[in-house]
């Protein structure tokens, strides 16, 4: 009635959820629809609930005897009232005609005068009760076995015996298994009473204990099965008096095993024989079986044991053992506990709604596992594409249509018995669609991907909803020619896609796609027909796959051809594996058959095989384990140690050979050992295999001996070890006292531990068994710790930081405690370990923005991807320049991943790094990135500015300096300003510059004893710096200049001393012989220079014309007395001038320069000194000014020199002073093409600067830029009317006021450039010029000859 009243409260309670089910009805793919207790409910829907219809009383297995009546009891309950029907042997009795069976009004079916003979059994079999409801469905009860009890046949019948008084004795009768229970004794044909002391074994079996004399007599066993009874023969049974002599022991019956059900009893049978009475007890599992005590266990008369009521924990081996005194015997039997099926899971009801998917869930248990069949409205169901048994028990309905509704039945059944447990399933009509637009069709359903097994479908929204974010969308499919549709959803509102798994290859489905929204489903879309791809055909695995050791380093497998697979069988590959690693091999095999060799002994590998046909790679098998045959261990035995007991006896201790060396079970030990003597004999010992140790005695006393050990396998021996030599003691040592205290003790405090070390006490004579250690804080007795007694040192571990410590060591032995030893130790404090640093930063980079700012980049490794900051870490950037080398680093802090350093100096190189820092952690600093600033103009002027007169010439001066202290980049020049008047205009003092490798220059022809300011500027590659302060020199008289009232002979201007120790730039006096020498040299250099320019310039001549001596003879008179004077050193070739392809370059002799470094500039010692020109000179000043003053405002700028500075009046050759005053200027431009020239005053210069040899820059790398051209003189066109031109470096005399100008400073001209100016200057002279040359080159010969005299 339990199940009755659990159905009403299921039927009241499943209106409540009635209405949950709408909730339900777009569930997602494969998902089980609604459960038990739970309909839908919709308005104008009719209500449908579970019905309940189930099992009141189901019929049970039965045994009767042939003639009798049987009832198998059955009902059912339903409203309305089901109709009952009986099954025998899975067929539908017809019990209308039949007039020995027939159906009782519960259900129940009644058998009368049950029919069984050999040949004929109509009642015997598997009868199962069917109940139906029309409209509702079927069920089907478990299944009953009718076993009817055959003829009586006796397998064994009672035999005459005899037994000794007191003993007992047994009486066998076996029949028919199922006749058991008819089965009855008698004694002298008379009802045997059964009591404690005889029983009556369930084989039928009569036992006899303690038997006395009135258990003598004729015994048989009748069976009575409902027909007449059926006699064994009889037996007599003779019962003797006690012989009191001893017999051995004897089981009359043995336990055999058994099989029971939970919940029977069970008798293990065992009695015993022999003098005296043996007494029997009960084992189970080697546990002894408490009979006195326990309710379920009981010890029969005789020794037999019943157990009541079996449980599952009551299976196990039993052992009876029987045991006289004098000797014992045993038995064992096993007992088997089986268990009928019993649902752990029943299915429930379900709810659903066409072409979804369900699934009804079965858990059961029971031993043996029961299998699990499922029943639909009472019939099989046969498993199918859409009807499938998944996880063992459970059935899924896949694509659900009407006619899958009604009753369905799990049924479990083992070798114990069967069980049933049912659950209803209901389709449900989709509700009616509320009062609102539906969608219409989705568009353009297509399969976006085709495989074997899937298909993804894409469509677009429905035209009635454009957006359709609210629309969920239902896919429906079938096999084409099948009417069972499945559907799937899409997972989520909006979502426009979904993949149909778990198709099957080749095969054609229909689709369509129908859209949901709040108020129903609507329109479907036409069926889109696809075909799934054809699946390639692979082998399958290989059948029946073994593998068996064939050495200890070697395993054959073999296997057989695929069963499936399309294609032959090209070739096979055979997988192995070492178990317990990850790392497989592979060999190819053509064959079934494959050995490989190689593999470790006495291992276990795994294998398994894949066979290929043209299409790859087919099913692997399962793998097949196997493991090498064993060997002979290939190592010895590991850490063998001697320890010597006493006199007589040494203690062997070892540990086993490496795994890997062992090579199979090791089964025992081999010892030898042998006194250290050569010719002693060696003894042997074997010991077990788990034995690691081993006593020997009975050794002689003070005696050395020599052990070792050898492993041993089932197959031999392995390899011994070393001999290990101990000598026994004299004496044996005492243990009648305790030990001596210990002869040292040291401790030895870390943070949290302490290590106590220590030596044994100094008397050696006492046993000692170990070490005992006391410790605590203040007093050591708060614990103790006891340690072998060959350990030397122990560490007392988890103490506390700080703590001061007392410990205390004893030794003892068996008969106590020593004296003991003390020692105290204060453990060190705690510190915290310093944190694991971070990753430094990478990537440094330094980006130059200005010359005095420089941008520094990096990256962090310890940030994600996207180099986010989202913690509170810091980066700190530090700096320096190594000049001057012993600079400190300067830092900034960052909280970005960039940072702009400034305040830096122009044109330095910095090098920067970078740290990061986050808490208490930090990184070490990054590796190291450079940048150099940009250039700015000086921002000083030029230092330790210092004039100095000439020695022996008063008209020249000397201009040291220093460089800028802040140059702030390559100084490229030098302007030397020079004035009498201090207050003048900038643009009015005389200029003269300097290349920026140059620290000294030359001033020539100044006005004597006059007073001279001279200022420095310098310039770099941004422009020029501030100038220094004004300097005052003041040349000398006229009467110094001479030294002495001599004079020396006029060299000429440009000739310029050698730079050495006589030649004292400060106008200290030189010794009269050193002045001689020197003038000797200087007029013998210039003889010969002179000599050699008038032979080129005799050849030269010969080539000219008389219209180009003309023009020559004009250009020379007005180039003559306005020369710009400058060192060859520091000009270069023009390259202004055009026409320069009517040249020719002439060789000639290179000559060292005596002076590289200063430079000779003549000046006008006045205003009158400047010879007068025509009118046009006038209009050619102006016009510099006003190109000076164009230069100014334009600066920097590309425009070309003006035509005054640039053109001169000749039409094919220039004196060499105008070349190298063009020179100049085209090395200007050339440097920085953006700077345009003044020009300034120059002064006359003696008649033999035209003779004067050029300066040659000295061999090795020039200091100037290699690149600028080497430009040839050129003529030019005579203009319309003749500009006389005079050269100048500063403009004239006019009073304006105008700012410092750009200076481009010369470079020294190529030797080649040299050349020309010699040729040029070579071919400027006439023939009667050249003559007064010569006249006055006698004269010079004259002087030199009477100095040499002198």
């Amino acid at each position: 009635m339990a199940a009755e009243r659990g159905a009403r409260r299921l039927l009241s309670t499943s209106s409540f959820w009635l209405y949950c089910l709408l909730l339900l009805g777009r569930r997602a793919p494969g998902a089980a629809a609604a459960r038990s207790g739970s309909a839908p409910q919709s308005p104008g829907a009719s209500i449908r609930t579970f019905t309940p219809f189930y099992f009141l009383v189901e019929p049970v297995d039965t045994l009767s005897v042939r003639g009798s009546s049987v009832i198998l009891n059955c009902s059912a309950y339903s409203e309305p009232s089901p109709k009952i029907e009986w099954k025998k042997d899975g067929t539908f009795l017809n019990l209308v005609s039949d007039d020995r069976r027939q159906l009782l009004p519960d259900g129940s079916l009644f058998i009368s005068n049950v029919v069984h003979s050999k040949h004929n059994k109509p009642d015997e079999g598997y009868y199962q009760c069917v109940a139906t409801v029309e409209s509702l469905g079927t069920i089907v009860s478990r299944t009953a076995k009718l076993t009817v009890a055959g003829l009586p046949r006796f397998t064994s019948q009672p035999e005459p015996s005899s037994v000794y008084a007191g003993n007992s004795a047994i009486l066998n009768c076996e029949v028919n298994a199922d006749l058991v229970p008819f089965v009855r004794w008698e004694q002298n044909r008379q009802p045997l009473l059964l009591d404690d002391r005889v029983i009556k074994l369930p084989s039928g079996t009569l036992v006899i204990s303690n038997a006395t004399e009135g258990d003598s007599g004729l015994y048989r066993c009748v069976v009575e099965s409902g027909g007449p009874p059926k006699y064994s023969d009889e037996a007599e049974l003779k019962v003797l008096p006690d012989p009191e002599v001893t017999s051995h022991l004897v089981f009359l019956k043995q336990p055999s095993p058994l099989v029971r059900v939970i919940g029977q009893d069970v008798v293990l049978p065992c009695v015993a024989s022999g003098l005296p009475t043996p007494a029997i007890k009960w084992m189970k599992n080697e546990e002894a079986l408490d009979t006195e005590s326990s309710e379920r266990l009981v010890l029969l008369s005789g020794g037999s044991l019943e157990i009541s009521d079996v449980t599952e924990d009551d299976a196990g081996t039993y052992f009876c053992i029987a045991d006289n005194g004098n000797e014992t015997i045993e038995a064992q039997a096993e007992l088997t506990v089986q268990a009928q099926p019993e649902f752990l899971k029943q299915p429930t009801n379900i709810y659903a709604h066409e072409s979804m998917d369900i699934i009804f869930e079965c858990e059961v248990t029971g031993k043996p596992t029961p299998t699990v069949k499922w029943v639909k409205n009472g019939d099989m169901v046969i498993p199918s594409d859409y009807f499938k048994i998944v996880k063992e028990h459970n059935l899924q309905v896949l694509g659900l249509v009407k006619s899958d509704e009604g009753f369905y039945q799990c049924i479990a059944e083992n070798d114990v018995g069967n069980a049933q447990a049912g659950a209803q399933l209901i389709i449900l009509e989709h509700a009616p669609a509320t009062t609102g637009p539906l969608p219409s069709a989705p568009r353009d359903v297509v399969a976006s991907l085709v495989s074997t097994r899937f298909i993804k479908l894409t469509w677009r929204t429905p035209a009635s909803d454009p957006h359709g974010d609210n629309l969920t969308y239902s896919v429906f499919y079938t096999k084409e020619g099948i009417a069972r549709e499945r559907v799937e959803n899409t997972s989520r509102p909006g979502e426009m896609q979904v993949t149909i798994q778990n198709l099957m290859p080749a095969t054609v489905y229909i689709f369509r796609v129908m859209a949901q929204n709040k108020h129903g489903s609507g329109e479907s879309s036409a069926p889109l027909r696809v075909e799934t791809q054809p699946e390639v055909q692979l082998p399958g695995p290989a059948p029946n796959i073994r593998a068996y050791a064939v050495s200890p380093t070697s395993i054959t497998v073999m296997w057989e051809t695929p069963l499936s697979g399309n294609g032959e069988i090209q070739n096979y590959k055979l997988y192995y594996m070492e178990k317990g690693t990850d790392k497989e091999q592979d060999v190819d095999v053509s064959s079934h058959s494959y050995t490989i060799n190689g593999l470790k002994k006495y291992t276990e590998y795994s294998f398994r095989v894949v066979a290929y046909n043209k299409h790859g790679p087919g099913v692997s098998t399962q793998d097949v384990a196997v493991r090498t045959l064993s060997d002979v261990p290939s190592a010895a035995p590991q850490n063998l140690s001697l320890e010597v007991r006493n006199s007589k006896s040494i203690m062997i201790h070892w540990q086993p050979p490496a795994p890997a060396t062992q090579n199979g079970q090791i089964t025992g030990y081999k010892i030898r050992y042998r006194k250290a003597s050569r010719k002693s004999d060696v003894t042997e010992t074997l010991v077990s295999g788990t034995q690691l140790s081993q006593l020997i005695e009975g050794l002689d006393r003070g005696t050395e001996y020599n052990f070792r050990v050898a492993a041993l396998t089932i197959n031999g021996t392995g390899p011994a070890t070393d001999w290990l030599s101990a000598e026994t003691f004299e004496s044996d040592l005492d243990e009648t006292r305790v030990p001596e205290v210990p002869s040292s003790l040291h401790v030895r405090p870390l943070v949290t531990s302490i290590v106590v070390s220590w030596t044994p006490p100094e008397n050696q004579n006492i046993v000692v068994r170990g070490y005992a250690i006391g410790y605590g804080i203040g007093s050591p007795h708060a614990q103790t710790i006891k340690v072998d007694y060959k350990q030397r040192y122990y560490t007392i571990e988890n103490l506390d930081p700080s703590s001061h410590y007392v410990i205390t060591l004893k030794a003892f032995n068996n008969v106590g405690e020593g004296i003991p030893l003390y020692e105290s130790a204060v453990t060190r404090p705690h510190t915290v370990p310093d944190p694991t640093p971070m990753m430094p930063p990478v990537g440094v980079q330094a980006s130059i923005l200005s010359h005095d700012t420089i941008r520094i980049t990096w990256a962090d490794n310890s940030l994600p991807k996207h180099q986010k900051i989202t913690d509170s870490r810091y980066y700190t950037v530090r700096w320096k320049t190594n000049i001057p080398a012993n600079t400190k680093y300067k830092n900034a802090n960052a909280t970005t991943l960039s940072y702009l350093v400034t305040g830096l100096k122009p044109n330095t190189l910095y090098e920067f790094s970078v740290m990061v820092t986050k808490g208490r952690r930090s990184s070490t600093w990054s590796m190291t990135a450079h940048g150099t600033t940009f250039e700015l103009v000086p921002t000083s002027p030029p230092k330790d500015v210092t004039v100095v007169s000439k020695e022996g010439k008063p008209k020249t001066i000397i201009v040291n300096w220093q460089p800028p202290s802040e140059a702030n980049g390559k100084i490229t020049g030098y302007i030397i300003y020079y004035s009498t008047d201090v207050n003048a205009e900038i643009h009015d003092w005389v200029i003269e510059p300097v290349v920026g490798n140059r620290l000294t220059h030359q001033i020539q022809e100044l006005t004597l004893d006059t007073p001279y300011y001279f200022k420095i500027q310098a310039r770099n590659s941004k422009g020029m710096g501030p100038m220094s302060e004004a300097v005052q020199f003041r040349t000398p008289k006229a009467s110094g200049s001479g030294g002495k009232g001599s004079r020396l002979p006029d060299l000429g201007s440009d000739y310029k001393p050698p730079m050495s120790g006589s030649n004292s730039p400060h106008g200290s006096p030189t010794s009269p012989l050193d002045s001689n020498m020197l003038l000797v040299i200087i007029v013998s250099v210039g003889v010969i220079t002179i000599v050699v320019v008038v032979i080129i310039a005799v050849f030269c001549t010969r080539r000219t014309t008389s219209h180009q001596k003309k023009k020559r003879a004009a250009c020379k008179s007005v180039n003559g007395s306005h020369k710009y004077k400058g060192n060859s050193k520091d000009v270069k070739p023009p390259d202004l001038w055009i026409h320069h392809e009517r040249l020719e370059l002439k060789p000639i002799d290179k000559s060292p320069d005596p002076n590289p470094i200063m430079t000779d500039t003549p000046i006008p010692r006045n205003s009158q000194d400047i010879t007068p020109v025509d009118n046009s000179l006038d209009s050619n000043i102006h016009q510099r000014r006003n190109s000076y003053r164009e230069s100014v405002r334009n600066t920097p700028s590309t425009d070309t020199m003006p035509a005054s500075s640039s053109q001169t009046c000749c039409t094919d050759h220039q004196d060499p002073e105008g070349a190298t005053s063009s020179s100049y200027l085209a090395s200007s431009q050339e440097e920085d093409s953006g700077q345009s020239l003044p020009t300034a005053h120059v002064r006359p210069s003696h008649p033999l600067k035209s003779f004067a040899v050029p300066a040659i820059p000295p061999p090795g790398p020039p200091t100037y830029d290699p690149a600028l051209p080497s430009t040839p003189l050129l003529s030019q066109q005579a203009l319309n009317h003749h500009i006389h031109s005079v050269k100048t470096a500063s403009i004239g005399t006019l009073g304006r006021s105008r700012p410092p100008m750009p200076v481009v400073v010369p470079s020294a001209p190529e030797v080649q450039e040299t050349t020309r100016m010699l040729e040029d200057s070579e071919s400027s002279y006439e023939p009667d010029e050249l003559t007064k040359e010569m006249a006055h080159l006698e004269g010079l010969m004259k002087d030199l000859n009477a100095i040499t005299t002198a």
